[in-house]
């Protein structure tokens, strides 16, 4: 469905104390707190993650994200001694025996033209080959003291923490970030993503052990999640933002979990909403192989959905794209969605729930 003319960005925006956005994650992944919305009554719920098997069992299927996060922020010098900050953002394809080339968000960006050069000691040293908008350049690393890009990102990287996330330089919380800012089902070897699928972030393998056990089962997929995630919308209009593309893929098993409609599909976070959905709107019977596409869909009230009955995710910023996929499930193919986000947000702040990635959670039965 189209949405309405004009649909102002103003609808999404809200207000959020500072204290309310959590800068690091509960003690324990499931130990953060579950507000429960059942769109049919309209009745809201306050829980602890935990007690997810409550309101799943066995005709229930979890699709979640595994892809594993980068420790993509990488810290360097330029000849004259000057700070640099190379955020990996995605490698560039090279011939074999080449040295590697990533697209990467670079600091300060101004300072660092095509032909600049940097390096970090005992590190890498790398060139500037190509200059886009927004401080998005291509390098070429024309050194590294590991096998690949990859592995000198997990020895010397940082973890990409969303902006709204403080950290000093020594913080006692970086070394802690490695460990939660990745799901417990992360696929390691799958380190495509720039920011956290964090709706996945309140599980625990003793969670998922208990829903095994009672029947739920779980379908995976990967969408490389970019730093578009975080871009609020700027414009007057939701129409009139320019939506991110990320890469995902769909494995067959997946695909047939998706059409299979004798079990209630639920999506674990907004990246796994937008894989399927951008999935679906391609397909009309699953494939025999695995599936690789780019998704550009942009979910915004009124909208159908195709393949998701069910809502685990977080509390998302204000005037984001996210917070509109979010209204647009709570009312399917309409917009009443908009004043139910507004209240249950509302409701949230007033009794203190945790916001963004290290906080809290929501579940849209």
């Amino acid at each position: 469905m189209r949405a309405l003319p004009g649909l102002s960005t103003d609808l999404f925006d809200y207000d959020l104390p500072d204290h309310l956005i959590a800068q690091t994650p509960a003690a324990r992944r499931d130990e953060s707190r579950l507000l429960v919305v059942h769109r049919a009554s309209g009745t809201l719920e306050h829980r602890s993650f935990r007690d997810l098997p409550d309101y799943l069992g066995a005709k229930d299927t979890l699709f979640r994200n595994n892809a594993a996060v980068l420790p993509a922020r990488l810290r360097a010098q330029r000849p004259t001694g000057g700070g640099v900050e190379c955020f990996l953002l995605r490698p560039e394809s090279t011939a074999a025996g080449q040295p590697e080339q990533w697209w990467c968000l670079l600091r300060p960006a101004k300072k660092l033209p095509v032909g600049a050069r940097f390096a970090a000691p005992e590190a890498f040293s790398a060139t500037v080959l190509r200059r886009q908008d927004e401080g998005i350049g291509l390098v070429q690393f024309d050194t590294i003291q590991a096998d690949s890009v990859t592995a000198l990102a997990n020895r010397v990287g940082a973890m990409p923490l969303p902006p709204y996330i403080a950290r000093e330089t020594g913080d006692a919380h970086a070394g802690q970030d490695l460990e939660r800012y990745q799901t417990v089902y992360a696929q390691r070897d799958r380190q495509v993503a720039v920011a956290a699928p964090t709706a996945g972030l309140h599980f625990t393998p003793e969670l998922l052990n208990t829903l095994t056990a009672i029947g739920t089962r779980t379908a995976e997929l990967t969408l490389h999640v970019g730093l578009g995630t975080f871009r609020p919308i700027m414009t007057d209009s939701i129409e009139a933002h320019a939506i991110h593309r990320e890469i995902y893929e769909v494995p067959v098993e997946t695909q047939t979990a998706l059409f299979d409609r004798t079990r209630r599909r639920v999506a674990v976070g907004t990246t796994s909403v937008r894989s399927i959905e951008d999935y679906l709107s391609r397909h009309a019977a699953p494939g025999n192989a695995r599936f690789l596409g780019e998704a550009g869909i942009y979910l915004y009230p009124p909208r159908d959905f195709r393949g998701v009955d069910a809502l685990i995710t977080n509390f998302h910023q204000p005037r984001s794209t996210l917070l509109c996929l979010v209204a647009a499930f709570l009312d399917p193919g309409g917009t009443k969605g908009i004043d139910r986000i507004k209240a249950i947000y509302a409701e949230a702040v007033a009794r203190e729930y945790r916001f963004f990635s290290y906080g809290d959670a929501m579940l849209i039965l």
